[in-house]
């Protein structure tokens, strides 16, 4: 496990600026709105808000969080990969910690704009994070290890699971608060979907007359192979060679341009990937 100075302290003070919003995120509009969000973040709270209501404690932030989120952290090192979990350990330690130190600020007392905007705050952390390889914890790393193992999207999936979570709250703490945490919910997972590609696939035809050399720049950029279909061209009624690939939606930017590089009069039409079945090329986590 390697380190590279510039590649990884990029990475390092990337995270420590994550955290640093996570936990101002959490205390201004978490802990203002009475929010149950989902994840082990949410759990955290609603442990939190138990102890509290029937037992008269207050417990750290820092230790449940920790606590739960070590399932999660065995699975990190056990199937994604180490680097990645080491650098999430960071953020998950640093987050909880600042959680429970930084003071908490009200900027508004309307619980759906705490809602839509605490959600939107919460899923670009978690976008940063996991753009810069590493993960918030908790569900992160279920939802990592499922779009790996199976190859598709999985963040619907785990809202799924955080509906059941912030549904436990609703019938503990008031219906209220958990229908709004599930706004802030949806919220985080629309702005994770926005910006966080990785697991979105993307199909690519492309009419070319440097069918050979389009393949092999798609290959170079994204690892993936592509398939010749020969076809037709219904106005010259020439023959046109088609070529078919499918990618990653967060790298099929790059690999439009390296077609257009090696074709320049190449017609490309960029479809999206609903299901995918087979061998797929999926680059291996750090």
């Amino acid at each position: 496990m390697s380190f590279d100075l510039k590649k990884d302290g990029k990475r390092i003070i990337v995270i420590c600026i994550a955290s640093v919003i996570m936990a101002v995120n959490t205390k201004t509009f978490v802990r203002t709105g009475g929010l149950y969000p989902g994840g082990v973040m949410g759990v955290t709270i609603l442990i939190q808000g138990i102890f509290e209501k029937f037992f008269h404690m207050e417990i750290p932030y820092t230790i449940v969080n920790l606590l739960l989120n070590m399932i999660p952290i065995y699975i990190g090192f056990r199937y994604i990969g180490k680097k990645f979990t080491l650098y999430s350990c960071l953020m998950i330690v640093l987050s909880s910690v600042l959680t429970d130190i930084i003071p908490g600020h009200v900027i508004t007392y309307d619980t759906l704009l705490i809602s839509i905007f605490g959600g939107i705050i919460c899923g670009f952390v978690i976008s940063l994070c996991l753009v810069m390889n590493a993960t918030t914890g908790g569900t992160d790393f279920i939802a990592i290890f499922l779009s790996e193992r199976k190859g598709v999207d999985s963040w619907n999936l785990i809202m799924g699971v955080n509906v059941i979570i912030i549904l436990a709250a609703g019938v503990l703490f008031g219906w209220d608060k958990a229908l709004y945490s599930i706004i802030f919910q949806y919220a985080s997972t629309q702005i994770l979907h926005m910006l966080y590609k990785k697991y979105q696939k993307q199909t690519l035809f492309i009419v070319t007359n440097k069918p050979k050399e389009v393949c092999n720049a798609i290959n170079v950029v994204s690892m993936h192979g592509a398939t010749i279909l020969r076809g037709e061209g219904s106005y010259e009624h020439c023959e046109r060679d088609i070529v078919y690939s499918v990618v990653s939606k967060e790298e099929s930017k790059e690999v439009v341009r390296a077609v257009k590089d090696a074709d320049n009069g190449a017609f490309v039409n960029a479809i999206r990937t609903e299901e995918l079945f087979g061998r797929f090329y999926q680059r291996p986590t750090e």
